[in-house]
This record gives structure tokens, C-alpha cells and sequence, in this order.
């Protein structure tokens, strides 16, 4: 089964290179990042890395670049997608533990969870994201009816032939920010695939560096959104 790794980038060229070269050529088969209009040096330096770059002509949202990324690897004939974000947060090194369930158990979405025995976060993660990651998952599992301990982390792996299913819509204009993925995640819970979680570490950089580009507001109702819309019928 083809893998592809694809981080969504904004303006990232101080770690971007980081991500890419710490990403395991023999586990994945490509690396592509997905430039989000981005007016520093993200695309030149994940190039001169080795991955393939997908630029955007402006700024669109992570949920819009991410659909690209993902139309990109379907294009491609690619079997399987992990998902990573591109200011270094994740770890790489773990992307097996994403892809084994999908390669030998059959499972066709796997997300990291920093909450299970055996994942950790560190690093300067803001104090309202340590309540959202808590309050969001308990959300879900309430809407979904299956115990969740982690919904909002992009460090993931999905089967692409999902994306076939006409009841996931990702084309949506209400998904181009950060509501996306969780929008997949409901909508492969409730159709029926197969969901599994795994343990991984998310590290937040220190803040001089820029640790997140969301904003505390507007970001996490992007986040929020899909689970009282799709939870109350409002949206498919």
C-alpha cells in the first residue's frame, strides 16, 4: 500500500525543513507539502528538502489546503494518507504506529492521541488549548456514541478510498478552515469505517518560535462547529 505524508504549511520556513527531513523516506513514499499562500520561504525550503510542494496562490485556510493535499494523493494513486502538521509539532517517527492498524487490521482512520497510556504533549501548548483538547473529545463521544480521547489532533492517517463515499463531503466552503478534520473524523465514525486510536506525542514549540496560528476564538469555533451542526442535522 502506497503512503503519502502531507503537512499543510502557512508561513513556517523556520520549521518546515525540520518536518521534512525528520520524516522517514522508508516508511512513507512521498512527502508533500502544501503551501497555504504562504509569503516567506515555506515552499523553497520544503523543496530543497526533498518533498514535493503544492503551492496555493493565497492564503484559503488549513481545511482547504488539506483538501488539496489530500485530491493531490488521491490523483496520485496513493493507497493511504498520514496527515502532520507543518510548524513540527508531531513526531514523525511515529507515523508507523498510524499506518499498522491500516495495513494490518483493516482500519481505515487512525489519529494520534496525546491522552492514551504511551502519548504525551509538552512544550508551550496554550492554557485554553489544554481545556479545549479535553472538553472537545467528551463532545464527541457524546454526539458519536463511541469513547474518543482525542478528536482534534491532525496527526493521522486515512484510507483514501474513503473519500469515494458520497456522504463525505469535503467540498463544502464551511470546512476550509480548522473544521475539516473533524468533520472527517464524524463523518467516518457515524458512516460506519473503521476508527481506531494511537498513542503519540505532541510537543508545541516555544512561543518566541510562534507555537500556533490559531486564534483563541474564531479558531476553536471552527473546531466546535462541525459537531453542533452535523450533531443537530444542520450540515452533511
Amino acid at each position: 500500500m502506497r503512503s503519502i505524508a502531507i503537512a499543510p504549511a502557512f508561513n513556517e520556513e523556520q520549521k518546515i525543513g525540520q518536518v521534512v527531513a525528520r520524516t522517514p523516506r522508508d516508511v512513507v513514499d512521498r512527502v508533500l507539502v502544501v503551501d497555504d499562500g504562504s509569503t516567506d520561504r515555506t515552499a523553497e525550503v520544503a523543496r530543497a528538502g526533498g518533498a514535493e510542494v503544492l503551492s496555493l496562490p493565497e492564503v484559503v485556510g488549513v481545511g482547504y489546503a488539506l483538501r488539496a493535499g489530500l485530491e493531490y494523493a488521491r490523483r496520485e494513486g496513493f493507497d493511504i494518507a498520514v496527515i502532520m502538521a507543518g510548524n513540527n509539532k508531531d513526531n514523525p517517527a511515529e507515523i508507523p504506529r498510524l499506518l499498522d492498524p491500516i495495513r494490518n487490521d483493516g482500519c481505515d482512520l487512525v489519529v494520534g492521541s496525546r491522552f492514551l497510556s504511551g502519548g504525551a504533549y509538552g512544550g508551550d501548548m496554550p492554557a485554553y488549548r489544554k481545556l479545549a483538547t479535553r472538553l472537545h473529545p467528551w463532545l464527541m463521544s457524546r454526539i458519536t456514541g463511541k469513547k474518543l480521547t482525542e478528536t482534534t489532533n491532525g496527526f493521522r492517517a486515512i484510507r483514501l478510498s474513503c473519500l469515494a463515499d458520497p456522504r463525505i463531503r469535503l467540498d463544502q466552503r464551511w470546512l476550509d478552515g480548522y473544521g475539516l478534520e473533524v468533520y472527517l473524523l464524524y463523518k467516518l465514525i457515524v458512516c460506519g469505517f473503521k476508527h481506531t486510536e494511537v498513542p503519540c506525542t505532541k510537543i508545541y514549540p516555544p512561543k518566541k518560535i510562534g507555537n500556533t496560528k490559531m486564534r483563541p476564538i474564531t479558531g476553536w469555533w471552527d473546531i466546535l462547529r462541525p459537531v453542533f451542526l452535523l450533531g443537530t442535522g444542520l450540515k452533511s
